[in-house]
């Protein structure tokens, strides 16, 4: 996972490695938590979390199985 831009809305490439995906993200300081919400990157490819305004970018291979 890369982030990339200091700001609270920022825009972050991840990849298979990082699923299932959830905002806030570990490594997200303490003062940027909000509730935790799982995003469906892999299938959209790009979406943005609807409490800080970050958009995840999905950079992995396809999905596999159901």
């Amino acid at each position: 996972m890369s982030i990339q831009g200091a700001d609270t809305a920022s825009r972050v490439e991840v990849d298979a490695k990082d699923l299932p995906l959830h905002c806030p993200t570990a490594v997200a300081p303490l003062w940027a938590r909000h509730p935790r919400v799982f995003l469906d990157v892999a299938k959209a490819g790009e979406i943005k979390c609807p409490y800080c305004g970050t958009v995840f970018v999905y950079k992995g291979p396809p999905p596999q199985g159901h």
